[in-house]
């Protein structure tokens, strides 16, 4: 059992890195500052970086998603409890990657502590812990997104404006190739050749850029690399704030310490999150909101600020939930939101509990039935 508990728990880290490891960097690829392969290396090593560092901040979230508190303390130190909790989140969030919704890990496992602790202790499942730890940081987050990136976007933009820093227009030139009929001995045979085009583009044909200095700078470079940094900074919170909660299922195991856990536990999510992120990404990216590199970079300030604070205090905010909570106020701000699209994000984020909580409780039930 122990075992298996084992590998249920990596399969639950190496999809938590397939749904979650893109979204840091989410603004990056969708405002054209980074190409989709460089994005998702920034986002595999920040991630893991923020995994390892999580060592020094894991005390709280480890105790919070151990169960502790929520159902009497034998029924937590059983393998076939954790197993059922592991198994069922692990399996929800598979299922949601693989229809590319970015779902949370954080309430995939919440809705898994339910559903076991129901079947196992039924009414003793402490539910005032759960709504003060879990419900209303996971609800409240994403609020509190929504309303700072369209805040502080606002600010930025009239501080920008205010600096005299101003967007270019762009011209864009390069070839066009035309079919043209090729000199052969078959009329139906055609060739294409290069015809130099230019034409003026818009900001969905080629990337807007700014230009004017802040306090001697370009702006545009400036801003670039504040971008790169923080999509770093929210990968990094990102690890920060998950790993303990992926480790607090291995403690009744006794195989290893917790710094072996979660060096084994950044690894598999690193792994999963490289290899397996692309439709999630395509989501994050694409289908919330259309948004430039200033839009961009005001959103991934915001949900860093968010997640980072959230793990200094033991908070289990989702980033997921911080980071389209954070994409949708700057669709809000400059009308590009997609209402259809964040309707279908909202609607797996209430069916993630109760998926989980019915799994947790189906697992649980033929674990402890059949199996001991």
């Amino acid at each position: 059992m122990v075992v298996f508990l084992f590998i249920a728990v990596l399969l639950l880290t190496y999809s938590n890195g397939a749904n979650d490891n893109f979204k840091g960097v989410a603004t990056l690829w969708g405002s054209g500052t980074l190409n989709y392969k460089t994005a998702l290396i920034l986002a595999t090593v920040a991630t893991f970086v923020g995994s390892i560092c999580s060592y020094f901040f894991a005390e709280t979230l480890i105790k919070n998603f151990s169960g502790k508190g929520l159902v009497p303390d034998n029924i937590i130190q059983s393998a076939d409890f954790v197993l059922a909790v592991a198994l069922a989140a692990g399996t929800t969030v598979l299922l949601a990657t693989r229809f590319g919704f970015p779902i949370s890990t954080t309430h995939g496992l919440v809705g898994a502590l339910i559903g076991t602790g129901l079947v196992a202790v039924g009414t003793a499942v402490n539910f005032n812990k759960l709504g003060k730890t879990f419900f209303l940081p996971l609800l409240l987050s994403p609020i509190a997104a929504v309303i700072l990136s369209t805040l502080f976007y606002q600010l930025f933009h009239k501080t920008r404006k205010a600096a005299g820093i101003s967007e270019e227009s762009c011209v864009c030139v390069g070839k066009k190739w035309i079919p043209v009929a090729a000199i052969a001995n078959t009329s139906s045979s055609f060739t294409a050749l290069p015809v130099l085009q230019t034409t003026i583009g818009s900001t969905e044909d080629c990337a807007m850029q700014y230009q004017g200095k802040f306090l001697g700078i370009n702006f545009q470079p400036l801003l670039n690399n504040l971008h790169y940094v923080s999509a770093a900074i929210v990968s990094f919170a990102r690890g920060l704030n998950d790993t303990p909660k992926l480790v607090s299922l291995l403690l009744i195991t006794h195989i290893f310490g917790i710094p072996v856990y979660i060096t084994i536990l950044a690894i598999v999510m690193a792994v999963g999150g490289f290899f397996n992120a692309k439709k999630v990404a395509a989501t994050m990216s694409q289908k919330i909101s259309k948004f430039n590199h200033g839009q961009g970079f005001t959103a991934n300030l915001i949900t860093g600020a968010l997640v980072i604070a959230a793990s200094k205090f033991g908070l289990p905010v989702s980033t997921t939930h911080v980071s389209v909570g954070s994409i949708y106020g700057i669709g809000l701000v400059n009308k590009t939101a997609n209402n259809k699209e964040i309707s279908k994000i909202v609607l797996s984020w209430i069916l993630t509990l109760p998926i989980a909580a019915m799994l947790s409780a189906l697992f649980y039930f033929v674990f402890h039935s059949f199996i001991r």
